[in-house]
């Protein structure tokens, strides 16, 4: 059947470029995203496998009936012998389960005919004697990728496997059936296995061609329906063996076997060559991009830009390295690097000046606590050259009010009125998400307890518990006050117009790399003190202005970008299904 190869190598481009973005994705890695053409391919060849449509028909192969009967005949003689008790057959597959036609010579039975099936067991882990490396002990994570990863994660002693009594010999085929239900892999050794697993080991040896059946779209999708619908998916043994099973000739399973694990490895390849793609991309990315934001003088950062230029529609084809770009224009933003300097603006220092003068009088007044002195900022805090007019300074200087919320009593909180009170996860896309999970707090609450935490429109919030930190958001004008909890910190500067500059800096995240984490329980925590030591540089008040304007100019353009790669991407997620689908009815 020339037309499979054909299949995959005509349409190679479909394959290979339709991806999408895992659900758990993050950054910089091709770990992140899934090969969904690839993915579907794998999916499509295993199911022409299974209809006959992969390899020709040999009308001097026995047919699936002669296979049959040797089954039923193994079967009998493992009673007679005692090494099987006798149960019952299942019922014949009637014509409407059989999800399709079968070519002729072909035929349906049911799983728990073809095989012994069994659902596996753990034994008392209390009892030591019962682990060792008598026998392998199977997991659900020990299946990966259609194949056990590794035999020797875990094994029972021989007291142990005496004691389970649920062994599935070399050839079995083992499916998970709690929880991530259809991962299966055939054993090649005696294995025990725990109470996630069912295994079918066949009466005769065609357990390769049983995987293949077992792994195919229409077999998964029949376990997946006939499953449980709790919140733990669960399909237990008897609906599990009673699922119709195709059945090839002998002869003819022996030679999809073999096509299958021959384009299978193709499908190896070309994914190993995308994600080598993928992973070069995201290293000329990183590269091109890191030197822009590389301590150089105005001819190198030119040069730099010169090359993303040349190539700016090649180097910007995915999400993740538009992320990148953005990130460096963030980066940008807050070195200097975006907006030309205008040596009429007035320094940043005169500024800093007016604000001390204000914070002065603002603590003499008793209207902000005076906090102890800082430390003066050293070169090593510095992360680079300021441009002329700009001032370093700490964020303690410039803010009238750096602190973070608390958590009141639950008697405090309402559903749907009062002042809305903000946690982490309402920090969403740097902005604030107020329509996810909303709760407000009471007023007395808010004016009595949480006091020290309301928040205003303009103030700049950040997360301080992850991870992941540098979430960061300005408070909207939607409501005239807020609060927050205690993972957040805010911060109020004194000179209103520097909220949007401070905002950006902190988007740019380049003060993670020079604050004192504190880490706890796995989290990455920064306390409140840190927060107000965090160094920034400060540019004049109308170059700030330009600044906000310019990042702001071009995060549209790349949001435009994303937008469209997603329209792009999501054509071809749907050629690859197309594909796949007039395969099933063309060939």
């Amino acid at each position: 059947m020339a037309a499979v190869e054909q299949l995959i190598t005509d349409n190679l481009d479909i394959w290979s470029s339709a991806v999408k973005a895992k659900s758990s994705a993050g950054r910089g890695t091709s770990k992140k995203i899934e090969l969904y053409g690839i993915k579907k391919l794998r999916e499509l060849i295993l199911e022409l496998a299974v209809r006959g449509l992969l390899v020709p028909q040999d009308p001097n192969d026995a047919p699936a009936s002669e296979l049959l009967k040797a089954i039923t005949a193994e079967k009998s003689r493992l009673v007679e012998a005692g090494k099987l008790r006798r149960f019952e057959s299942l019922p014949p597959v009637g014509d409407e389960e059989k999800p399709f036609e079968v070519p002729e010579g072909w035929c349906w039975e049911r799983l728990g005919n073809v095989g012994l099936t069994q659902t596996g067991g753990t034994p008392k882990k209390a009892d030591a004697d019962h682990y060792g490396d008598f026998l392998p002990f199977i997991k659900p994570g020990d299946i990966t990728d259609g194949r056990i990863n590794s035999y020797e994660n875990d094994g029972l002693s021989e007291v142990g496997a005496k004691q389970l009594d649920r062994i599935a010999a070399s050839d079995s085929v083992l499916m998970v059936c709690i929880g991530t239900i259809g991962k299966c892999a055939r054993v090649d050794r005696a294995v025990s296995f725990n109470q996630q697993i069912n295994s079918v080991t066949p009466y005769v040896r065609i357990g390769g061609y049983v995987e293949k059946v077992l792994q195919s779209s229409y077999f998964q999708r029949i376990a997946l329906e006939n499953s449980s619908s709790t919140t733990l998916a669960i399909l237990n043994k008897g609906k599990w063996a009673s699922i119709p099973f195709v059945i090839a000739p002998e002869n003819e399973q022996r030679r999809i076997v073999a096509k299958v694990d021959e384009l299978m490895a193709l499908c190896d390849q070309l994914e190993q060559q995308q994600e080598s793609s993928i992973g070069a991309h995201q290293t000329l990315v990183q590269t091109l991009l890191g030197a822009l934001t590389k301590g150089c003088d105005r001819e190198g950062f030119a040069a730099a830009w010169a090359r993303i230029a040349e190539h700016f529609d090649t180097l910007f084809t995915t999400e993740w390295s538009i992320d990148q770009l953005k990130q460096t224009i963030l980066q940008l933003a807050v070195m200097g690097k975006l907006v030309p300097q205008n040596p009429d603006d007035e320094p940043a220092s005169e500024l800093l000046k007016k604000i001390a003068a204000e914070k002065a009088k603002l603590i003499k007044e008793g209207k902000i606590k005076k906090q102890k002195p800082l430390p003066p900022i050293s070169d090593e805090e510095k992360p680079f050259d300021l441009p002329k007019g700009w001032s370093y300074t700490r964020l303690d200087d410039i803010c009238a009010w750096i602190t973070s919320g608390s958590t009141p009593p639950k008697s405090d909180f309402h559903e749907t009125n009062g002042v809305p009170y903000l946690k982490v996860y309402n920090i969403r896309n740097q902005n604030i998400d107020f329509e996810y999970r909303s709760q407000f707090v009471l007023p007395d609450c808010h004016e009595g307890r949480l006091k020290r935490s309301i928040l205003y429109p303009g103030d700049v919030v950040m997360n301080i518990v992850g991870p992941p930190l540098g979430k960061v958001a300005i408070i909207p004008k939607t409501y005239p006050e807020w609060n927050c909890n205690q993972a957040i910190a805010f911060f109020r500067p004194i000179y209103s117009r520097v909220n949007s500059f401070l905002y950006t800096y902190l988007k740019a995240g380049i003060f993670l790399n020079y604050i004192e984490l504190i880490g706890t329980a796995g989290q990455d925590n920064i306390s409140v003190t840190k927060s107000r030591t965090i160094v920034f540089p400060f540019p004049p008040i109308e170059e700030q202005c330009r600044i906000v304007s310019k990042v702001d100019e071009l995060m549209k353009l790349c949001d435009s970008l994303k937008t469209n790669l997603s329209i792009a991407q999501s054509t071809r997620l749907k050629f690859a299904d197309i594909l796949c689908k007039r395969a099933l009815v063309s060939l």
